[in-house]
């Protein structure tokens, strides 16, 4: 009876120090996954900001000139 109770035992922490194991293994993978998706998001990130560039580059250089003709109209206003 004694070597069952044992057994019994010495199984039950095999059990447990495999569950212990399995999780640090499913938050390590957590954790690397986690990291991916930052780095996805990231990445999608600047290249919305870089087509987003891209496609106003012009317009934002065509209205450049006209800012600065109504800032002098401006400040001549201002005088």
């Amino acid at each position: 009876m004694k070597l069952k109770t044992t057994a019994l035992l010495f199984a039950s922490l095999l059990v447990l120090a495999g569950c212990d194991q399995a999780e640090k293994s499913a938050q390590q993978l957590m954790g690397q996954a986690a990291e991916a998706a930052k780095q996805a998001i990231d990445d999608t990130h600047k290249a919305a900001e870089q087509a987003l560039s891209d496609a106003t580059g012009n317009l934002i250089s065509q209205k450049e000139p006209k800012e600065d003709d109504e800032k002098t109209e401006s400040s001549s206003q201002e005088i």
